[in-house]
């Protein structure tokens, strides 16, 4: 079976190394920007086990190698755009597509936004359920039994705020990457991709490099997905980014879907400083709780950073 692999990248090794020294050392600044270290790509963006699957028959860690052949993959679709192939192929851009979705997925903060909804979704149960009906409910959902004290310790903690503590398992974890990785596509594939390259301004990443561009008549109330947002952005290297942009015109003129996903839209423009601006700043409010930059280029980041970010949900407490 071979070395199992313990350290799982969350963000690839790869990619990283777009922004790193000669030395493969990469900077991280953890939000909102009071801690800052340089260290190995190696060590960066990675959690012991973060993908194990207890029990595979093909070994626990299957799913990070099956995360390493698509990225090897991706890594060669942007060493193409790095040596000037632009516009992509159709199969090129697929691939591309893919692995945003994915790492879209991957990271800590859905994970954590998988367990805050879960644990909401008991709480309001438990809420409707009732104290004296606690009992029932864990037989009925989880068949264990609870004597009165153990019930009185589920009522508690499911009816705080934040609900109760749950942790959600590589494995569901997994599921939802493979099942939902695929309904993004059409949301990137559908746009007209403007390919950014910069000769003298530079640019960061983060644990979550996908970023979203809300529309300008967004209401403050509303969030912004890949289907409602403006565009999507996503920093390749330091000196190449993605914008995949807005979709309305394309609607309105009736432009044929299948030109646009063959890239037939897709266009490369020289880099200025409010496009790194721009880039930069969708990739700082797309972080969860780490910025990855090159160790030289601390002053490309806002003086003011975002506070940390752990859960892309919000739900407000019941009163």
């Amino acid at each position: 079976m071979g070395d199992v692999r313990k350290l799982h990248h969350t963000v690839p090794k790869f990619y990283l190394r777009g922004f790193a020294d000669h030395r493969e050392w990469i900077t991280t600044v953890r939000l909102p920007g009071v801690k800052t270290y340089t260290q190995s790509i190696e060590k960066s963006a990675a959690i012991n086990h973060f993908y194990s699957i207890d029990g595979h028959p093909d070994g626990p860690d299957v799913f990070e190698k099956a995360l390493s052949d698509m990225e090897g993959d991706a890594a060669v679709v942007l060493r193409a755009i790095e040596d000037g192939d632009w516009p992509l192929s159709e199969g090129q851009r697929g691939t591309l597509a893919m692995f945003l979705a994915i790492q879209t997925l991957r990271g800590p903060d859905h994970r954590r936004s998988m367990e805050y909804l879960a644990a909401q979704i008991a709480r309001l149960e438990v809420q409707f359920t009732g104290r004296d009906k606690v009992q029932q409910w864990v037989q009925k959902r989880y068949g264990v039994e609870l004597d009165d004290d153990e019930a009185e310790k589920v009522w508690q903690q499911a009816t705080q705020p934040g609900g109760p503590p749950i942790t959600v398992p590589p494995i569901a974890h997994i599921e939802q990457i493979v099942h939902n990785a695929v309904k993004l596509l059409p949301y990137m594939l559908s746009r007209p991709w403007q390919l950014v390259r910069f000769s003298r301004r530079v640019l960061v990443t983060c644990d979550s490099p996908v970023g979203l561009v809300p529309a300008e008549d967004r209401e403050p109330w509303e969030g912004v997905g890949f289907a409602t947002a403006w565009g999507i952005t996503y920093p390749i290297t330091r000196k190449l980014g993605l914008i995949m942009g807005d979709v309305t015109p394309i609607i309105e003129s009736g432009y044929p879907a299948e030109d646009v996903r063959a890239g037939r839209l897709d266009w490369v423009e020289r880099g200025t400083t409010s496009m790194a601006n721009f880039i930069n700043e969708s990739t700082v409010n797309s972080a969860s709780e780490y910025i990855y930059r090159h160790p030289d280029d601390a002053d490309c980041l806002p003086d003011s950073l975002p506070e940390p970010r752990l859960s892309n949900l919000s739900v407000p407490a019941a009163e």
